[in-house]
């Protein structure tokens, strides 16, 4: 395939290309290729960045500005942890050059993040960290060396031309350290100055090169104002700390962010299309080139780049990304297939209906993104404490060197750098994002879409769940219950004859009684529906034609047809045969899924529209111990707010279109994947399929974040409590510093990892 200005913007290395092809991509058809229009915002398009130059989550905020400053932006959001940045903006008043040119001169960098290309810089950025902290690693091993005989001999036993070779060997080890593995916190601190701003990093890159300046000293000028004391092995400690919390947080931001790439990067490159000149071969043709109406062949363990339907072929499909489903699918000819699933055997001639942003694929893959860079309230109030409290580090530092200088020089820089490196608020910056995002990506691993980061912090506090009845706790079709007979008759022979008139009718229920009938029935002729009553018609039945009516109690002339259930009788000319009640069927795992949010301790409620006896037998089936039948969507919507009047926090879990207000109102909202637009619009939570142990599942995984992110706050907090003042009374050395602010950060990494299994996962 030809380079396009998108994959020059991702090849280009020097600034006058990378101009170049950016200014390319305002052509329409090329920003299209990461970008989508959004429905009913009058024109408006949501464009997808891969940011580079974002060493710290806080820089989220610097891109953000930079963003929402250029002409027809209308917000930008950036998610630090994953470095993409989502930008909405009106293509009539902006191009997205300008966004290039306004994060150059923040003194960061961009890539389209709608192309497979932005995993290369990737790639090659995370084997650049793995080379600085083999290299900071390896340097520190040799310097602890070098240093480990001077703390362990006593004094006067080593000679002051030993100690001297000693210092130059760790003062030459140290400068890779310094010059490789430092890179990117120099980098990213001279640009935050550069731009009079503090980030993290600041405080980073001054502990770093004070404690080298004046171990250089010390090492050329021993009897110097700054005495003879050196931090090669702090410096190297810390360095190598420090790049093993980011090569960690690096590697969690891979994983969570890794079911969304997975899932954008499903569909193949290339798929094979029938000849447009009509000579019935097929040819290798771009994934993006398809439109409505291409005839296309999939081999058995390709992944179906389109929705479309089935003209040939018979094969298994896997649709677990997209549905829930477990197990595979066939599909035959005349069947509908869908974006994104895998063909695991057969090959399949599909005809093409929907492709690129049309698809229920593109939906998802939309869905996802949009929460990856949404911040949690308590992320972006973490994001505003590390600013200001950066500048109380910087202050602190100064009064501490200030404070102990009279006291001793040398003792006084140590005071300095290690408050500058013990209070780098790393870990309070990671604390939120890391487990929300942790927490996310486990769930999107499990066809959960989480539509809002913002949507797990609600869900913890969650106390109430509301189930809509038809739909969400059932499923499509109604189901054979109890059947009743005349004496004499067996019920499998009163269910074979009806079964034989239900096939031909188009009635739910006849349809269910058909379904439950199976196959073998016996002959029918002369068949005729009334609507609204019933079919008759003669069934071949002991060697003879009986004329039998199957319908509405009226229709059969049914005297005690019964009250509560919804029956559907037989009658021959003699009367009554049999009785079916035929009733909505319950999800297979609705009860246990009530039972598991009992369980966590959460009220059960339904609220239906159907009638009263309806919602109250079919929550006694599901274990449901409240309900509440004929519910108009008005009803439900003053229902909801009459219990969070009373306190109550809510989670409505729907599907159809008058669920769209109520899913609006409550504090958290789940729609099934099957709901209609409107449903899902609404919606927190997307669960794929008709799978309703997801709805426990997501409540339990959004109460086991809010722990893990309270403790890491509470570990950020406590830390610095007792570190800060530690330091700056001067009972806290650099290298003790480095090793607790790496640790911290270290901490926070690990303790969200853990919210990347679901327990279930365990």
């Amino acid at each position: 395939m030809p380079d396009s200005p998108l994959s020059l913007a991702a090849a280009t290395d020097g600034p006058q290309d990378r101009a170049a092809a950016w200014t390319a991509l305002d052509q329409p058809a090329e920003w299209r290729a990461f970008s989508r229009e959004l429905q009913g915002q009058g024109g408006r398009v949501e464009s997808w960045l891969a940011i580079e130059g974002m060493e710290c989550p806080g820089c989220a905020l610097v891109v953000e500005d930079a963003l929402t400053a250029c002409p027809g932006v209308r917000s930008a959001q950036v998610n630090g942890s994953t470095a993409t940045a989502r930008v909405e903006w009106e293509p009539g008043a902006g191009r997205p050059s300008d966004w290039w040119a306004a994060l150059q001169r923040a003194g960061y960098g961009a890539l389209p993040a709608g192309d497979q290309l932005d995993a290369q810089p990737r790639r090659r950025a995370r084997r650049m960290m793995l080379w600085r902290w083999l290299v900071a690693g390896f340097c520190m091993m040799q310097v602890m060396m070098y240093a480990v005989p001077v703390y362990m001999s006593a004094p006067g036993e080593m000679s002051a031309d030993a100690l001297g070779l000693m210092r130059w060997a760790a003062w030459l080890l140290t400068l890779p350290v310094l010059l490789f593995s430092c890179k990117p916190f120099f980098a990213s601190a001279w640009r935050d100055l550069r731009h009079l701003r503090l980030g993290m990093d600041v405080p980073v890159a001054l502990g770093i090169l004070i404690a080298y300046a004046a171990s250089t000293a010390a090492t050329f000028q021993p009897r110097g104002p700054l005495g003879d004391e050196v931090w090669f092995d702090s410096i190297t400690m810390f360095v190598f700390f420090l790049l093993s919390g980011r090569m960690l947080e690096q590697r969690l931001r891979d994983r969570t962010a890794g079911a969304l790439e997975a899932l954008a990067r499903r569909l193949p490159d290339l798929v094979e299309r029938r000849s447009l000149a009509g000579d019935g071969r097929f040819e290798r043709v771009p994934v993006r080139t398809l439109v409505p109406g291409d005839c296309i062949r999939v081999l058995p363990g390709e992944v179906i780049p389109a929705d479309g339907l089935v003209l040939a072929g018979d094969g298994q499909v896997d649709e677990a990304i997209l549905t829930g489903e477990s197990q595979p699918l066939r599909r035959t000819a005349g069947q509908p297939v869908v974006a994104g699933s895998h063909n695991l055997s057969g090959t399949l001639v599909i005809q093409v209906l929907r492709c690129g942003p049309d698809t229920r694929f593109a939906e998802i893959v939309g869905l996802m993104e949009r929460a990856s860079v949404e911040k949690p309230r308590v992320a972006r109030q973490a994001d505003r404490v590390a600013g200001w409290f950066l500048g109380l580090v910087v202050l602190a530092s100064a009064g501490g060197a200030a404070w102990w200088w009279p006291a001793g020089h040398a003792h006084a820089i140590g005071v300095a750098i290690a408050v500058l490196i013990v209070t780098c608020p790393c870990a309070l910056s990671l604390a939120t994002p890391a487990a929300t995002l942790a927490a996310a990506g486990a769930l999107a691993r499990r066809g959960i879409v989480v539509r809002r980061l913002q949507a797990l912090e609600a869900g913890a506090s969650v106390d109430t769940v509301i189930f809509d009845k038809t739909g969400t706790l059932t499923q499509a079709e109604l189901a054979l219950g109890a059947v009743r007979c005349r004496e004499g008759l067996q019920a499998s022979q009163a269910l074979a004859l009806a079964g034989a008139l239900a096939a031909c009718s188009l009635h739910p229920a006849s349809r269910a009684l058909a379904r439950a009938a199976g196959e073998g029935l016996p002959p029918v002729r002369g068949t005729r529906e009334e609507a609204g009553r019933g079919v008759r018609g003669e069934v071949w039945h002991a060697g003879a034609w009986q004329a039998l009516r199957l319908g509405s109690a009226a229709f059969c002339g049914v005297q005690d047809a019964g009250a509560g259930s919804t029956q559907v009788h037989l009658a021959d000319a003699q009367g009554w045969l049999a009785s079916f009640q035929v009733d909505e069927a319950l999800r297979e795992d609705a009860p246990a899924a009530v039972a598991a949010l009992a369980a966590q301790g959460l009220g059960v409620q339904l609220l239906s529209g159907d009638t009263e006896a309806a919602a109250q037998r079919l929550a006694q089936r599901a274990g449901i111990a409240r309900a509440e039948g004929g519910q108009t969507p008005e009803a439900k919507l003053a229902r909801v707010a009459q219990l969070q009047q009373q306190g109550r926090r809510i989670a409505m879990v729907g599907d159809g279109m008058n669920d769209g207000p109520v899913l609006a109102r409550a504090d958290l909202s789940i729609a099934m994947g099957h709901a209609v637009p409107l449903a899902q619009a609404q919606a927190d939570f997307v669960v794929p399929g008709e799978r309703l142990s997801a709805v426990p599942l997501l409540l339990a995984q959004a109460r086991r974040c809010r722990r893990v992110v309270r403790e890491n706050l509470a570990w950020a907090a406590a830390y610095n409590m007792v570190c800060v003042p530690l330091a700056v009374a001067g009972a806290m050395p650099p290298w003790l510093a480095g090793l607790g602010m790496a640790a911290s950060s270290l901490f926070v990494v690990m303790n969200s990892a853990r919210l990347a299994r679901l327990p279930q996962d365990a």
